[in-house]
């Protein structure tokens, strides 16, 4: 959420700003509310004054020869209507707050002065690339018919378990799947120095509004029947962000480069909007694997704490030696919450181009004012708004594509990673 004082200080200029999303912000609409709620404000500070200048009146009243009952009664007459018109008031304004809070919530992030012009993917702007792609003397598969001829990836059953965009897999490509996370989890925790979470896979409201997904996500996510308002988590990122909701950090508590967290979960979306988009393969699944990464940091480490995550990210696919591209998101194609972000394109072969495996994400102080989440400046001594950042370190489902891809061989078999091979018990080639 946008910090309301910045609003009202320029509102023009926020919206400015937000044009260089494709997006309308409603001036005149949060003008009138905010209008609205400063007047009922107003009234309300005078009527209290009012008040307390009746409840003194009744000496006054008796002083220029009234009963003492009848001075109360007149007092308290008057002590009633204020009362009526405070309550009034005061339903007034939790109104026009309620309005206020949901137009506001509906407000994107202001993006950063780095994220480029531009109207959609297309005017995403290429940072660099990291590898060369392969070349084959052979005809080459997708991951699809690679999978199936190994006999290890099986969608016709899956879809008699549940339906579409879902899979089942065996053998080694399971065991290459497990062995994808693991290695991750590993990379990152021992070298990057993050800190292995393990959060609950279902998640109230409050945590995805927090984080951004609600109100304006919900037809992308699967809710839960029953009275409790639970969903499935369309990412790590809810529920493992919103641990630091309503909670002050000291300072000693970050460290010296902030909180990191690492996990693994699970990811359940509808995909509401992408009907038609990748139906073959596991590329955009309803179900998904992937290990997250998330920070939390001061608000001068912010920008940097974006390069140093999105390098993590990076690092999987240098050792997996997959090659990849890094952009930078322009502002029509940025997420509803970031303010900058990365995506890193691995190299898919059958498809002859380069796909989303990672997205990279600096959230500045949008989400942490949603979920309250703080830390103690040491300097003021008082509490600040946190940063927030994560990232994919990386979607599992997606580097498997791309390593059987890129990995294949020209008898069908895939060659295993030369890092995923002792995860793998030695293993070095999958075959039928």
């Amino acid at each position: 959420m946008l910090d309301i004082k910045a609003v009202r200080q320029d509102p023009e200029a926020v919206a400015q700003a937000l044009g260089k999303r494709g997006f309308r912000f409603d001036v005149a609409r949060f003008t009138e509310l905010d209008a609205r709620r400063k007047q009922a404000d107003v009234q309300s500070q005078s009527l209290l004054a009012e008040r307390k200048s009746a409840s003194k009146q009744i000496g006054a009243l008796i002083g220029q020869g009234m009963s003492v009952d009848d001075a109360k009664a007149q007092v308290n007459e008057t002590l009633e209507k204020i009362a009526a018109q405070i309550d009034q008031l005061t339903a007034d304004a939790k109104s026009v707050q309620a309005e206020l809070e949901e137009l506001l919530l509906s407000v994107p992030n202001i993006p950063d002065a780095e994220v480029p012009e531009g109207a959609s993917e297309d005017d995403n702007v290429e940072v660099s690339r990291w590898g060369e792609p392969r070349s084959y003397a052979f005809k080459v598969e997708d991951h699809v018919a690679l999978g199936e001829a190994l006999g290890d990836m099986d969608f016709e059953t899956a879809g008699k378990i549940t339906g579409s965009r879902f899979n089942v897999m065996y053998g080694d490509l399971a065991r290459l799947h497990r062995a994808l996370i693991q290695f991750m989890l590993n990379l990152h925790t021992t070298e990057h120095g993050y800190r292995e979470i393990y959060v609950p896979y279902i998640v109230n409201s409050d945590s995805l509004r927090g984080t951004g997904q609600l109100p304006k996500f919900e037809e992308d996510l699967f809710k839960l029947e029953g009275e409790h308002g639970y969903y499935l988590i369309p990412t790590a990122e809810v529920p493992v962000t919103n641990v630091a909701r309503e909670r002050i950090f000291e300072d000693a508590e970050l460290g010296e480069h902030g909180i990191r967290f690492a996990c693994h979960t699970p990811c359940f979306r509808s995909e509401a909007g992408s009907y038609g988009r990748d139906t073959r393969g596991i590329i955009r699944q309803h179900q998904f694997e992937k290990v997250e990464l998330v920070q939390l940091v001061r608000p001068a480490q912010s920008a940097s704490a974006l390069e140093s995550l999105t390098g993590h990210a990076e690092k999987v696919l240098q050792l997996l030696d997959l090659p990849y591209r890094k952009i930078i998101l322009c502002g029509g194609d940025i997420g509803f919450s970031a303010r900058k972000t990365y995506d890193l394109e691995v190299w898919l072969p059958a498809q002859d181009t380069y796909r989303e495996i990672s997205s990279c994400s600096n959230f500045g102080d949008y989400q942490a004012r949603r979920m309250q989440a703080r830390w103690r400046n040491p300097e003021t001594g008082k509490p600040e708004l946190l940063h927030t950042l994560n990232g994919s370190g990386l979607a599992v489902g997606r580097t498997l594509v791309a390593i059987m891809e890129n990995y294949q061989q020209a008898d069908g078999s895939i060659a295993v990673p030369a890092a995923l091979q002792p995860y793998m018990g030695g293993t070095e080639m999958l075959r039928k």
